[in-house]
This record gives C-alpha cells, structure tokens and sequence, in this order.
C-alpha cells in the first residue's frame, strides 16, 4: 500500500506545536514525523493528518464530539492507542498545542520503554 507525502504545512505545523518541554523527542518513523518521551511515541503525522495518544476524557470528548477516529495505517491494523485528530482541533492552534500537552504528559507518565540489546554482528566465516 503506498502512502501519500503528508503535505508541508502540515508537517511545519507540528512541530511548531509539539510541546517545548525536555524530554521531547523529534524523530522520524517510515520517514514521517513523530514525537516521542522516553522512547514510547505519543504524536505524529499521517499522510494528511495528525494523531496523538490522548487522555481518556480528552479522547472520549473528540471521540463523541467530532467522530475523531483511532490511527489506522493499514486496514485491519488499528493502532488503538493514537487518536487521528479532527481538523477543527488541528486548525486551532491554540488546542492542537494542548492536545499535544496532553499527549506528552500522558506518555511521560508510562514506562519507560527498554531498549532492546544490539544483536552481535555475525561473524565472517574462516578462509581455508
């Protein structure tokens, strides 16, 4: 399935409202951006739109009041976690910033996620 380029606006747009707080980190996941604390994501963009884990009384308001939809990049994938956000909240500057606080506190306040262990570089075989 291919993905569409998310527009460049967009892209400006979040991270212009990503959280300015330390422990935001900026990365790039299949080559689209993300936002990530303590190496668990809590916002990204996808193709024309954005997502963002959220609180449960948040995610239920934008659920209930604009049919916001969970993040589904490929059908029959959902990723229950993040919460595609509705364009009117994406459009306000002022909310898409405190949806996205709302997402890094939340994040914040999981786990860290481990790292896993570098596999061992496979050796060369002997020469005869």
């Amino acid at each position: 399935m291919a993905w569409s380029k998310p527009p460049q606006a967009l892209v400006e747009l979040f991270a212009e409202s990503l959280p300015d707080e330390p422990g935001v980190e900026p990365r790039k996941v299949f080559g689209l951006p993300s936002a990530f604390v303590n190496g668990v994501m809590f916002a990204g963009v996808f193709q024309d739109s954005m997502f963002a884990r959220l609180p449960p009384d948040l995610r239920a308001t934008l659920e209930r009041d604009y049919g916001a939809k969970v993040l589904e990049p490929m059908p029959g994938r959902p990723m229950k976690a993040y919460l595609v956000l509705p364009d009117d909240i994406v459009a306000d500057e002022g909310r898409l910033s405190a949806a996205l606080q709302a997402a890094f506190l939340l994040t914040a306040a999981l786990p860290p996620k481990a790292r896993k262990p570098k596999a061992p570089k496979a050796k060369k075989p002997a020469k005869a």
